[in-house]
Parts: C-alpha cells; sequence; structure tokens
C-alpha cells in the first residue's frame, strides 16, 4: 500500500464533494477500504448520498447533520441540538482513522465545521497527525484557513467562472 496524504478540496463552486467522492471511488477500485463522513448537509441533498450508498460494502458513508434545514437556518437551539451530532461525527470519523479501519476517509464540509468553530484546530491536528502513514484523508468546504493549509499534501481551489 502506498503512502497516504492529506488532500483539500475548497471554494465557493461546486464540485468540491464530487471531486472527493470521485477520488474515493478510485480508492475503493484500487481495494482501499473507504469511509465517508459527511457533515453539514441538508436531506434535500440526499440524491448524491443515495447513489453512494449503493456502492456498499466498499464505500461506506455516514452522515451526521440529522436536521431538515441548513446549519445556518437553525434556531439557536436547533444549532446547539446539530452542533452535538456534528462533534460526534468528527469523532466518530477520528475512531476509523486512528484504529486503522479505513485507509481512505473523506471528511465532507470539515472545513465548515472548523469556520463555525465546531471543531477546533487542535482536534483536527490531532486527527493528521494520529493518522497512519498509509492512511488518505480528503477534507472538503469552502474556506481553508492558513493552519488547515500547512497541514496539506494537496490543495484543489474549486472556483466558478462563470
Amino acid at each position: 500500500m502506498g503512502k497516504g496524504a492529506i488532500i483539500i478540496y475548497y471554494g465557493d463552486g461546486r464540485g468540491k464533494s464530487t471531486a472527493a467522492f470521485g477520488a474515493a471511488i478510485r480508492a475503493a477500485c484500487e481495494g482501499q477500504n473507504v469511509i465517508i463522513t459527511q457533515f453539514l448537509k441538508k436531506k434535500e441533498d440526499e440524491a448524491e448520498g443515495a447513489f453512494l450508498d449503493r456502492l456498499e460494502p466498499e464505500i461506506k458513508r455516514f452522515r451526521f447533520a440529522k436536521m431538515d434545514a441548513c446549519f445556518d437556518d437553525l434556531s439557536p437551539e436547533e444549532k446547539e441540538e446539530e452542533s452535538v451530532n456534528l462533534v460526534n461525527g468528527f469523532q466518530y470519523g477520528k475512531k476509523v482513522v486512528t484504529t486503522g479501519e479505513s485507509t481512505f476517509v473523506v471528511f465532507d464540509e470539515l472545513l465548515g465545521l472548523v469556520d463555525r468553530g465546531l471543531i477546533s484546530m487542535d482536534l483536527i491536528k490531532n486527527l493528521v497527525n494520529s493518522k497512519p502513514e498509509e492512511t488518505t484523508l480528503i477534507f472538503t468546504g469552502r474556506v481553508l484557513n492558513d493552519e488547515l493549509r500547512d497541514l496539506a499534501d494537496e490543495i484543489y481551489h474549486i472556483a466558478s467562472e462563470k
């Protein structure tokens, strides 16, 4: 098995998750155990997810947002409840990485958790430092801060031109 990497797809353009899912499919074709953890996705964004679910057992997908609405549109009480779900999801993803259960893990919309202050940079650094050498992690989201940039092996800025 080859050396793993930290790969980030970020920007305001559409296609960040799709690019990550394409990489996940490629990894599954190579025989890797792939897990996709999704955060901050509304239930109506599920068409892509339903397709990915058909790829089990080669690709396993876990969605941690439970509310129907977008996180930013939730009431303060709903945000607090949803935050617990999202942080638990991150902890699940970390466990998958540190136990070696999967050699390819997508953290879809993880950058949004960092941007909203739900996950600290210390937790992300701990995740990156505890991953086995052969494990690849993919992070997606809109905003990439400098600390995350420094952790990455590959960065792809996805932007719409028209």
